[in-house]
Formats: C-alpha cells, sequence, structure tokens
C-alpha cells in the first residue's frame, strides 16, 4: 500500500517530473496532490508509474510521456511524430502576429502538433489560417489540437509549398509566411543528445548543410506573399547571417534577425516588396 507522498519521496525522478506524472496519472493539480498525499496508489497506477520513470530514466521526455506539452499559455497534444513545443519558438509567433494585418492570412509551412497556426488563429481570429506538412501524422496531432482547441484552420499535406494546390489561397496572396523548417546540420552531434535523440529527425535535420529547406523557403516564397508581405523563419543560432544574405538574394527587404531570451540568433524575416 503506496500513497501519493510515499511514492513522491521513494522515486528516484527529480520532484517536478515526478508531480508531472503523478498529475498526469491522477487528473490532480499540484494543490490536489498535496491535500491527496495521504490517497493509495491503486496496483495499476503503480505498475504505470514504474514503466513510465524507466522511460524516463532512459531519457524519454516528459512531454512525450504526458503526450503534451504548453505553448503560448494553451495545452496541445504531441507525440514522438511531432517536435517538442519550445519556449524559443514563442518569438517566432510574436514576430508574425505583429506584421499579420487585420483579416490577414497566414501560412504555417511545417506545422508539426500546430503550435504556430492554431496559437495564431486563436490569437487573432479575424485572420485566414493555413497550416501544412509533409508527415500524415504530424498533421493528425496538428487536426487534433485544432480540434481539442476550437480553432477554424484549413490543412494541407504536401512537402513545403507544393501544399499549396490542396488549399485555396488567397488570390491576392498572403500576408504572412512563417516557418520553423529542420535547420540542423548532418551528423551535429546534438542529433544524438537530449530530447533530440527522441524526436524525428526529418523535423529537425535536413540531412544536409542545414539550410537546405531555407532556401526553398525563400526563394519559392515570394511566389505566394502580397506586395509588402512577410517571410518568417525560425533558425539556429549561427544560421542568421547566411539567411540573411539568402533573403537579399531574392529580393527581400527590410531583413532583420530577432534574439531568444538568451541572446541567441533565432528568427529571421524579410519584407517582400515587388
Amino acid at each position: 500500500m503506496t500513497t501519493l507522498s510515499q511514492w513522491l519521496s521513494a522515486t528516484p525522478l527529480p520532484r517536478n517530473e515526478a508531480r508531472l506524472l503523478l498529475q498526469h496519472l491522477t487528473g490532480y493539480s499540484r494543490a490536489q496532490l498535496i491535500t491527496h498525499d495521504h490517497e493509495i496508489l491503486s496496483h495499476q497506477q503503480l505498475e504505470q508509474l514504474k514503466a513510465l520513470t524507466q522511460r524516463r530514466e532512459l531519457g524519454e521526455p516528459i512531454a512525450y510521456l504526458l503526450g503534451q506539452r504548453e505553448f503560448y499559455g494553451r495545452n496541445f497534444r504531441v507525440s514522438p511524430a511531432v517536435l517538442i513545443p519550445r519556449p524559443e519558438t514563442e518569438h517566432l509567433l510574436e514576430a508574425a502576429l505583429c506584421r499579420l494585418p487585420e483579416n490577414g492570412a497566414l501560412w504555417d509551412l511545417g506545422t508539426g502538433s500546430g503550435i504556430i497556426a492554431l496559437s495564431a488563429k486563436l490569437e487573432r481570429p479575424d485572420s485566414l489560417v493555413f497550416a501544412s506538412d509533409f508527415s500524415a501524422a504530424a498533421l493528425h496531432i496538428a487536426q487534433e489540437n485544432a480540434a481539442n482547441l476550437g480553432a477554424e484552420v484549413a490543412f494541407s499535406q504536401g512537402s513545403w509549398y507544393e501544399a499549396a494546390e490542396r488549399f485555396r489561397l488567397p488570390e491576392t496572396g498572403l500576408d504572412i509566411i512563417v516557418s520553423n523548417p529542420p535547420y540542423i546540420e548532418n551528423n551535429d552531434l546534438h542529433l544524438s543528445q537530449g530530447d533530440l535523440r527522441f524526436e524525428p529527425q526529418h523535423a529537425l535535420t535536413d540531412f544536409a548543410d542545414g539550410l537546405a529547406h531555407i532556401r526553398v523557403l525563400i526563394e519559392q516564397g515570394k511566389n505566394y506573399l502580397k506586395p509588402n508581405a512577410w517571410l518568417l523563419l525560425e533558425h539556429g543560432y549561427n544560421q542568421a547571417a547566411a539567411i540573411r544574405a539568402l533573403f537579399a538574394e531574392h529580393g527581400y527587404q527590410n531583413i532583420e534577425t530577432k534574439q531568444d531570451l538568451a541572446g541567441l540568433d533565432r528568427i529571421t524575416f524579410g519584407q517582400w516588396r515587388s
């Protein structure tokens, strides 16, 4: 007979992670864990906790164990089919929102769990939002999140701009194109470390120099943007100069890089003026 407090005292996991697992299995809030700390865990719950603990000790991300991760104040379902939402990507969302005009149109390419597209729609209900991904499994997660959060977003499967064939994009063009593409270089050591070991590799790396997908997004993006519209990209800390050069090469203006809270280059954007 093991109580909640006894299990918390005995588990090898960090206390915060252990509490999250207990909340996940019991449905209790953090405060309720305290008020119900003498409650007895069932045999099934103990077995589930044992299995989850073993997976965590092997390094599996806590977000995959819980099946969800918070982003911009909302909970999104996640699975190994999609990247785990990270706080740094909130900078990308905010940069897109502040450039999105009233009744504007936004396309999120490589949407994954849908954090950018769905958050944009929920923050700006007046906007027309499109989301696409090459992965059918990722799109399924994004569509589930859209249903759970009540976000009306148009979805399409396809590799980058090929997905446009299944959309009814505005004939006048888009106001915002936004993407957090795979940008880690092939054979980067980070791919074999930490949470990245468990995340979908095709969503992390282009299996080349880290800029292969970014080149496509920049080169072809101007075909879908209306005049004075914006293309915004998240990228690695050491890629900003190369990406600004690509924007300039393809005729974008007002090119700028923004840093994240750690002071690292995180997003670069350019305006299509032609």
